[in-house]
């Protein structure tokens, strides 16, 4: 099966999830700065969700790129994984509204865990469908980053039961740890 209909539907459930965060923003009917000052949680969770669906965006496009084909299993881990990446604007919205409170910054801390772990199996149905020594194979090796993200979202999420802000922390600190372009499959 071609990959060119996943890539695309996958494209467009990220561009709608963006537009749905996007608008959940709110504009404020003053014209103060205090105005302004109350929605920084609002759109600090909007940011940290907007860097996170674009480094998925990018993964998911240069994971693709090395793949050569698609199966049905690929289809549906690739749901498993839109799934969760859809839960975005409900846990950014509930997080920034409740400026970052236990149980919203919990809730966040599962869905980024949930998504990395869809990924993950996505990766590996994808490396299955290819073969051990294919050049996906080669492109995806030991997934390091992977590893550890999902170690600092775990991490993040017991430690929100020490403070929501610690998770938080966590979260932001997976984020910046994948602003940095993964060459893995360009390499490949």
């Amino acid at each position: 099966m071609h990959k060119g209909r996943l890539e695309a539907f996958s494209d467009g459930v990220i561009a709608i999830i963006i537009t749905i965060m996007v608008l959940e923003l709110k504009i404020p009917h003053e014209e103060s700065i205090e105005s302004l000052l109350k929605l920084i949680p609002v759109f600090a969770s909007y940011v940290l969700s907007f860097i996170y669906l674009g480094i998925y965006w990018n993964n998911h496009h240069h994971m693709l790129q090395s793949a050569q084909k698609v199966n049905g299993t690929i289809l549906w881990a690739n749901m498993h994984l839109l799934f969760w990446l859809s839960l975005f604007p409900f846990v950014t919205g509930w997080a920034g509204e409740t400026h970052f409170s236990f149980y919203p910054v919990l809730a966040y801390g599962i869905v980024l865990f949930m998504a990395a772990v869809s990924y993950y199996i996505l990766s590996r149905t994808i490396l299955s469908h290819h073969g051990p020594k294919s050049d996906f194979a080669k492109a995806i090796g030991k997934d390091y980053k992977g590893i550890i993200s999902v170690v600092i979202y775990l991490a993040g999420i017991l430690l929100t039961f020490v403070h929501p802000k610690i998770g938080v922390a966590l979260y932001s600190v997976v984020a910046l740890i994948w602003l940095i372009p993964d060459k893995r499959f360009e390499r490949g």
